[in-house]
């Protein structure tokens, strides 16, 4: 896939696009990194490394046990045995998360894809205990990136994608796309007791949901639920002394005719 970006009327494509800032350069190769250690030792059958690659994985039962650490490092971790699980991860992170990186900064960036991310595990820890496959391990930033998609998406819903580089397509359908797919797998999943098979469509699925909810939530566009309950009782209370009003006039005005409104 490439895009083609254009903000205050410059336009770039793929491979031209404005530096990626440093921190999230340095997301990108902490990834790496890791997945380049833990390969090594999973190649050379390292037991240390083995084991602390499953000590850093979300398992659900570990983390209700106590590995509280685990919905934060099993974003810096990806499959050992192949390089498609980290490369897809770091290119989709790289080519939509340098836009919002640029438009954020530093902290809200980090923010996002941390809350995200750790968010997602969450979601996983419970519907593994509930369907009972706690002891199911999940590794990968998918759920943080596809946040990160899900964001670029609404922020630039028109961006065309270029799909094999041939094929454009609006930046909103490939995030609808991806939703849908993970959405199918997830009901499949749901339907095999909750054993994932190969791919952890619940957690793809929370970080686009929650990634959807900030950024719609951060920019204040309508379709959110309202949650403040202060405004609502004042809305309530205004309501009831409209009313108390308007009785007070039908009495006043009993023998001048009927009431109109």
């Amino acid at each position: 896939m490439r895009y083609a970006y254009t903000r205050l009327g410059r336009s770039s494509g793929f491979g031209m696009l404005p530096a990626t800032p440093v921190f999230l350069k340095k997301l990108l190769w902490a990834n790496f990194i890791a997945w380049f250690v833990f390969a090594l030792g999973f190649a050379l059958e390292l037991r240390p490394l083995v084991f602390l690659f499953r000590w850093l994985s979300l398992t659900p039962q570990n983390f209700l046990s106590g590995a509280l650490w685990q919905p934060v490092t099993y974003m810096f971790l990806h499959d050992p045995q192949g390089l498609w699980h980290v490369g897809l991860n770091l290119f989709a992170l790289w080519m939509f998360g340098g836009t919002m990186a640029r438009d954020w900064g530093r902290v809200r960036f980090l923010r996002f894809y941390f809350i995200c991310g750790t968010g997602a595990a969450l979601v996983d820890v419970l519907i593994r205990t509930l369907t009972g496959t706690a002891g199911t391990a999940t590794v990968g930033a998918s759920g943080a990136v596809l946040a990160v998609v899900t964001a670029f998406a609404v922020t630039y819903p028109r961006t065309p994608i270029l799909i094999s580089f041939i094929l454009p397509v609006p930046a909103w359908v490939v995030a609808v796309a991806f939703a849908a797919i993970n959405l199918l797998g997830a009901v499949q999943d749901l339907a095999r007791g909750g054993n994932p098979a190969g791919t952890a469509f619940a957690i793809h699925l929370a970080g686009m949901f929650l990634g959807y909810y900030l950024v719609r939530r951060r920019g204040s566009l309508p379709g959110l639920p309202s949650v403040n309950l202060e405004a609502r009782w004042r809305r309530w209370r205004l309501r009831q002394a409209r009313r108390k009003f308007e009785v007070y006039m039908r009495e006043r005005d009993k023998g001048d005719g009927p009431w109109i409104q």
